[in-house]
């Protein structure tokens, strides 16, 4: 469902662009091939933010967040209230943003393995279309160093880096910073935006925030006391153990995750930080004159727990977890506060802009261009579900399959039947009441499972661990 009004429409043949570059001839506005600018952060929960705070109302969690430039951009641009990645966990979802391909095929299914050098990317195949490429911040592919794969330029750091006077390294070589690592990826993008703001450029501008391990120390002075006094409601699954938690053998209690206040107010004055820093990227596309030709997406690369199923962290494949935030905008062709409820996922970034750049996309990619929803269509065989996968690897989340409908989810737990687990997301948005014994329901779910995984050539990837 998509709602508000929606703006002109705008393309270009690629033929036109690369024409012009060649011969050093000036760009009409309507001649122009859009820029990309994709920022995102690490572990963002898709309801911290003011805008879905304001629309959840009773059942908001934190109803006196206050994000002004997240709320800036999703009034004049596109909010997806339906976005998700297919294996929440940060390297694989980075992965399967920059290759639009699921992490079984791409060959990122843990955060330890390096992105391959070879990879067809969205930015590989804008680079060979005539883009300036530039990766700037967190990549967080293992510890991998070096210039990052299918950027002209980068200005990143090795895994996950520090908060305060992190060092970059600049195309590779190693570069001392100073300050809070936001705030200095954040100058890296605007000034690289400055320097190609004359031909198309696609960027994309990593943060660390609100990553752990935090705390106020972690933090810039000035965002050290937001939100004191402040109180965060819990949920009613809060108190729910996930299925495969194990209680502590001496008191017989589940561990509680995140449930502490004081560890939700750091959380959110990171991601305050991050509102911050993206309010200053927005202000720079004005001031350069390219707001209205630059295509600007803001996710996470996963959603976050802050206590609901006694859980922190990420990793299971419950809707805290999987679901993230989507903003877009871009004012030559994408509708203005329009809010979309079809469900995107990770992998559709890619295909999306390779589309409004007139390049084809690769068969490889499994992805799906969101850009007829953005001006407010919803193509008829728009997607009804989605798979999503988890392969073990910290602390005692299993590996883990299951599709999401717009309804209903089922998840599954290979080699522990007993553990698999259906839920009304209509009526049950919690994830409380486990619905496996309706035997109908399962058994369409679960042909909806087996049909998405044949679809998708599905085969357990070599480098995945073994289900405990």
């Amino acid at each position: 469902m998509v709602r508000f009004p929606i703006g002109p429409r705008w393309r270009t043949p690629l033929l036109g662009l690369m024409v012009a570059l060649a011969c050093g001839a000036p760009l009409r506005a309507d001649e122009r091939k859009p820029n990309f600018v994709f920022v995102y952060s690490d572990d963002h929960r898709w309801d911290a933010m003011g805008v879905v705070q304001r629309e959840q109302a009773g059942r908001a969690r934190f109803p006196w967040i206050k994000s002004p430039n997240f709320d800036r951009l999703a009034a004049g641009g596109v909010r997806f209230r339906n976005a998700f990645v297919t294996l929440p966990l940060c390297s694989p979802s980075r992965a399967a943003f920059l290759t639009g391909r699921y992490n079984h095929v791409n060959g990122i299914t843990n955060n330890s393995t390096p992105f391959p050098a070879d990879a067809v990317t969205f930015a590989t195949l804008l680079r060979a279309a005539g883009y300036r490429t530039g990766y700037i911040g967190k990549w967080h592919m293992g510890s991998q160093k070096g210039p990052r794969p299918g950027f002209d330029y980068s200005a990143s750091y090795v895994g996950q880096g520090r908060y305060q006077d992190c060092p970059f390294e600049i195309n590779g070589v190693n570069s001392p910073t100073k300050g809070w690592v936001d705030d200095v990826c954040t100058d890296f993008a605007i000034e690289w935006m400055k320097k190609n703001r004359d031909r198309p450029f696609a960027m994309v501008v990593g943060f660390k925030s609100p990553h752990g391990p935090r705390g106020d120390k972690q933090l810039p002075e000035r965002l050290r006391k937001r939100y004191a006094g402040q109180t965060s409601r819990p949920t009613p699954n809060c108190g729910v153990p996930a299925i495969f938690h194990v209680p502590n053998p001496q008191t017989g209690k589940y561990a509680q995750g995140l449930a502490d206040n004081d560890t939700h107010l750091d959380y959110l004055r990171h991601i305050d930080g991050v509102d911050e820093s993206l309010g200053r990227i927005l202000d720079a596309l004005a001031d350069l004159g390219i707001a209205d030709d630059t295509v600007i997406v803001y996710c996470s690369d996963n959603g976050f727990y802050l206590g609901e199923h006694c859980s922190g962290d990420k990793r299971s494949l419950y809707e805290e977890s999987i679901r993230i935030p989507m903003l877009v905008r871009y004012p030559r062709l994408f509708g203005k506060g329009l809010t979309v409820d079809e469900m995107v996922l990770n992998i559709d970034l890619a295909p999306t802009f390779l589309d409004l750049a007139g390049v084809p996309a690769p068969k490889e990619m499994q992805g799906a261009s969101w850009k007829e929803l953005a001006t407010g269509r919803v193509p008829p065989n728009w997607r009804k579900s989605f798979f999503a996968q988890y392969y073990k690897e910290l602390g005692d989340v299993p590996t883990t399959y299951a599709v999401r409908t717009k309804t209903h989810v089922l998840i599954k737990y290979p080699n522990r039947p007993e553990w698999t687990e259906v839920f009304d997301l209509a009526a049950d948005p919690y994830e409380i009441k486990n619905l496996v014994s309706d035997a109908a329901l399962t058994l369409r779910l679960e042909a909806d499972l087996a049909s998405l995984m044949k679809t998708l050539k599905y085969t357990v990837p070599p480098n995945a661990n073994k289900s405990r």
